[in-house]
């Protein structure tokens, strides 16, 4: 069983910056592909962004350029650099892991979820 653990979210003012992590018990962590979804109040998981086992990494074109993910496989750990925060990005965010193959922005792929950090933007 693989546990996630996220932390750093919390209340930022707007255009302001917050990095997430989530932390993994998978092993081995690089053969696991990690994603960031988030889900606002009476809205569906949707996806952020991936970084799958070879270290390549995508986002959701409405995120590219303010947020970045990055991995860390010594520490088993994912990043979440969010900048430019908007209160649009309010929202429980989560990370997900999954050994599969496949469209790596659908949360249907992802077996292991963490159990998320809250993420509130003000205006």
């Amino acid at each position: 069983q693989v546990q996630l653990v996220e932390s750093g979210g919390g209340l930022v003012q707007y255009g302001g910056s917050l990095n997430l992590s989530c932390r993994a018990s998978a092993h081995p962590f690089n053969h696991y592909s990690m994603a960031w979804f988030r889900q606002a109040p009476e809205k569906e998981r949707e996806f952020v962004g991936r970084v799958i086992w070879s270290g390549s990494i995508a986002y959701q074109d409405s995120m590219k350029g303010r947020f970045t993910i990055s991995r860390d496989n010594a520490k088993k750990t994912i990043y979440l650099q969010m900048n430019s925060l908007k209160p649009e990005d309010t929202a429980v965010y989560y990370c997900a892991a999954t050994l599969k193959y496949g469209d790596y922005a659908d949360r249907r792929l992802y077996d292991y979820w963490g159990q998320g950090t809250q993420v509130t933007v003000s205006s």
